[in-house]
């Protein structure tokens, strides 16, 4: 009689494994240190207008400036254009996670609140250590990115479909034992050796 098998059904990816998100301490900080500065400035300025003293002389060469221009002045729309493009990065940089050299796993079964990551690199080095055991493949060159890992080999012996063949069974259970969060799409070439 055969004991039943328990199917468990693999946590969502998107919700249990969210990727690592960067401190962003001294940028953070250095941006915090120059809006107070300039703020600093500013304040000091407008009270020294209120308290009737003449403003900062900056500050009076920049209504002259303005005076002179108008808002659909070429150098002012492309001031405008930098300003604004700067901006976006900024906010692009804010948002965006960072640490995308790591790559988050699957967390424990047991939901223990545990987080692990692995460094793009270490994962390919350790399937490419695994792609040089398998007969025939002479040299390998693993890149991975979060969404592809790409294996290149070469075989010097071996019938180059049975060498991609084992590459492609090989490169599935070392990725299945990587435990990451989201599985990247393998893709496998395999040439003759000499020609890369």
């Amino acid at each position: 009689m055969t004991a039943p098998v328990e199917l468990r059904k693999a946590p969502a990816e998107s919700a249990a494994a969210p990727r690592f998100r960067s401190a962003r301490r001294v940028p953070a900080a250095l941006t915090a240190l120059v809006v107070l500065c300039a703020a600093g400035v500013f304040l000091y300025d407008l009270a020294a207008v209120r308290a009737q003293r003449p403003g900062m002389r900056w500050r009076r060469e920049l209504a002259r400036l303005l005076e002179r221009h108008a808002p659909a002045d070429t150098g002012v729309v492309i001031g405008g254009a930098v300003l604004v493009l700067a901006g976006a990065a900024l906010l692009f940089l804010a948002v965006a996670p960072g640490l995308r050299a790591v790559l988050p796993m699957r967390p424990p079964g047991d939901g223990a609140g545990v987080r692990a990551g692995i460094g793009r690199k270490a994962a390919a080095l350790v399937l490419r250590d695994r792609a040089m055991e398998v007969s025939g493949v002479q040299s390998a060159r693993v890149t991975m990115t979060r969404s592809r890992v790409t294996v290149r080999a070469a075989s010097h012996f071996r019938e180059l479909d049975d060498v991609r063949a084992d590459l492609e069974a090989v490169l599935a259970v070392g990725l299945a034992e990587l435990g990451l969060a989201h599985a990247p799409q393998p893709r496998v070439r395999v040439g003759p050796a000499g020609k890369g």
